[in-house]
């Protein structure tokens, strides 16, 4: 008998290959995705404590100076708030997309696979058939010498 061969396991194995260079992919991008949150995290973290710092500065007073340095910074703290914003934009968005590739993938792979189970099952039974049949032209053949005499 011959061994099982799957006829597309070629095809199953680029597959496998192309989700997980997807998986890769889709990795990077959360990675992408959370540096760049994180940063946003961080900045607006820090527009918020000096907000805090400033108002209880404004409490205890201080000079036009500070004012116009604490609102300039505070300006360049937004600007690069509204940049970092759109860049999670940016990167959530391609982290969606890698998800959605890579749930095409694994659902195409689970069907590669699926259908290898299927194909193997089938294959069984068909040389679980064909050895049922050689054993019954066995027991013919036997039972025809013993009653010949051969």
């Amino acid at each position: 008998m011959k061994p099982y061969q799957y006829r597309f396991e070629k095809v199953l194995t680029y597959r496998e290959q192309e989700k997980t260079e997807t998986e890769i992919e889709f990795k990077k991008a959360v990675d992408s995705f959370e540096a760049v949150a994180t940063e946003l995290y961080e900045l607006l973290k820090k527009k918020e404590d000096n907000i805090a710092d400033h108002q209880e500065k404004m409490r205890k007073g201080f000079s036009i100076n500070e004012i116009h340095h604490y609102a300039r910074f505070i300006d360049s703290l937004e600007k690069r708030i509204d940049v970092l914003q759109q860049s999670v934009i940016k990167a959530r968005s391609k982290m969606n997309w890698y998800e959605e590739k890579l749930l095409e993938k694994t659902i195409e792979v689970k069907k590669f696979e699926k259908m290898k189970e299927k194909d193997k099952e089938h294959y069984r039974a068909e040389m679980e058939q064909k050895e049922a049949s050689m054993l019954d032209e066995i027991s013919t053949l036997k039972f025809h010498r013993r009653e010949t005499g051969w």
